[in-house]
């Protein structure tokens, strides 16, 4: 049985008796005023009546019926349609009852996630970003919705979620919007001239273990273990497991936020995915071990619960501010993750401050949105920045190969929002080279075209590169010629060593 068929029948069979057993009509609580449908995909609507009632839903022309079941559930399912400005009314009558649901759009919608970097509101931006002041006056965006979903940890996957609201963005509403995916869904709107909504389901402080589905937690021993000792809630063994994680209390156990916070919106289409996390799995006492699997349990485990295989899923690799001694692990692990399909990582290795939440989440917001229009809507625009490819040996020299090279290699430096530009007598700082000794070496590097030439004194025959491993690289000027930094990169990431300072017995 596929697994989130399994997992649906197990939330049906759990539901609350008071939600069935209630006479009155009800819809889910996604479904208000101002929501954004998802395009060009099969639209399910569901909700509650009376027991073997019949219930009508009607939308955008469309009326189709279904019958409650014996536990008062029903769903219908709406063919799909175009997106659409026009704010339309949602109608689901039910004998002499019925509910009415105002200024639905059709567009696509995205579900952001994460720790509190994605949470990080635009009203906290705009305390220490001058340019998000203008932009919260300036924000009235009519296409543009959010959706916050909070709720507490849960054992069981619920098949409803708390309260929860969708908001038209106006200068009124957008201070509480997360500022990540407000840039995001604001470049997506001005380019592709649809509706774009936003669920935003984050939680600050957050590992990435809660958001991932109890059923993903297989195919490594960690994974498998953490699964285990997340349902024994034994904290302090998961603290102390290597790869595993430093759960704080409930909320940071394996699938708990998921339970209450996706898994109540399974039924709910969606465009894709953004997310935002990594500190909390990379800080003191925590263990940045094993991330790349976590995050392929993410994936995949979403996927596999919303039953879409290929869904789009981007992602922020931790930037150089605020970084603590596992940051530079973790990074790799975040871009050893793109080896799982249709994903990909906005690069903020430039985007410095000294804290660990930086104002400029408008660079953030492009980056991803130049990731969604690239490969999910076909746009011709470079979505990433150079990218670890492969890496030759001449000689002594060692030769790095990168993919996303347009327009050859360039040395620049950001400041602030402005875009990248070149210095005089600019030098690539934190190379390292590393020989058959694993012993890593300061390097000099100079580019040739869509290359980067490497070597060192010290050695003769090198064999592995790393660029910018460093808790907070303050030069990392790699860019490509569409001013996209250069990943962090290790050629060999078997010879990275990280040794946490776990918790002891």
């Amino acid at each position: 049985m596929p697994y989130q068929t399994a997992l649906f029948l197990v939330m049906m069979a759990m539901v609350s008796f008071s939600l069935g057993q209630a006479a009155e009509l009800r819809l889910g609580r996604v479904f208000c005023d101002h929501a954004v449908l998802q395009r060009n995909t099969t639209v399910v609507i569901w909700g509650w009546a009376s027991p073997d009632q019949a219930v009508k839903v009607s939308f955008a022309g469309q009326t189709v019926e279904a019958m409650a079941s014996a536990d008062g559930c029903w769903e219908v399912r709406l063919k799909p349609m175009e997106a659409s400005m026009d704010g339309r009314e949602l109608l689901v009558v039910a004998g002499e009852k019925s509910e009415v649901v105002r200024d639905v759009l059709v567009g696509d919608v995205w579900h952001a996630s994460g720790q509190s970097n994605m949470a990080m509101t635009m009203q906290s931006v705009a305390k220490r970003l001058e340019s998000a002041v203008e932009h919260i006056r300036n924000a009235e965006h009519p296409g543009l919705r959010f959706c916050r979903i909070q709720g507490g940890p849960s054992k069981a996957a619920l098949l409803e979620s708390g309260e929860l609201s969708w908001a038209r963005i106006t200068p009124n509403s957008v201070g509480k919007a997360s500022a990540v995916a407000f840039y995001t869904a604001r470049k997506l709107h001005e380019d592709l001239g649809i509706p774009i909504g936003i669920l935003d389901s984050s939680r600050g402080g957050t590992p990435i273990e809660p958001y991932i589905p109890v059923g993903a937690f297989v195919n490594h021993p960690t994974l498998v273990r953490e699964r285990e000792l997340g349902e024994a809630e034994d904290l302090a063994a998961l603290a102390r497991l290597p790869g595993g994680v430093r759960a704080r209390d409930a909320h940071w156990l394996p699938g708990r936020l998921f339970n209450s916070r996706l898994a109540p919106l399974q039924r709910f289409a969606v465009k894709g995915a953004l997310w935002y996390q990594g500190e909390s799995n990379s800080g003191v006492m925590e263990d940045p071990r094993d991330y790349e699997y976590k995050m392929r349990a993410l994936v995949t485990g979403w996927r596999a619960s919303l039953g879409q295989a290929e869904m789009p899923f981007y992602y922020v690799q931790l930037p150089g501010s605020g970084a603590g001694a596992g940051w530079p692990y973790l990074r790799e692990q975040q871009r050893l993750s793109l080896s799982v399909p249709h994903t990909g990582m906005a690069v903020t290795i430039d985007l410095l401050e000294k804290d660990i939440h930086p104002a400029n989440k408008v660079d953030v917001g492009k980056r991803l949105a130049r990731l969604a229009l690239a490969n999910t809507y076909g746009r011709d625009v470079v979505p990433s920045g150079p990218l670890f490819q492969r890496l030759t040996v001449d000689g002594h020299q060692a030769v790095v190969h990168f993919n996303h090279t347009d327009g050859g290699l360039r040395l620049a430096v950001k400041r602030g929002l402005a875009p990248p530009s070149s210095e005089d007598e600019m030098t690539l700082d934190h190379v390292e080279v590393a020989d058959e000794t694993k012993v890593w070496h300061p390097a000099v590097a100079r580019i040739d075209g869509k290359t980067l030439v490497v070597e060192s004194e010290r050695v003769a025959a090198p064999v592995a590169v790393r660029y910018a491993y460093a808790v907070d690289p303050q030069h990392a000027y790699l860019y490509n010629a569409a001013g996209l930094p250069a990943s962090p990169f290790c050629s060999h990431p078997q010879l990275l060593r990280y040794d946490p300072q776990l918790p002891k017995e």
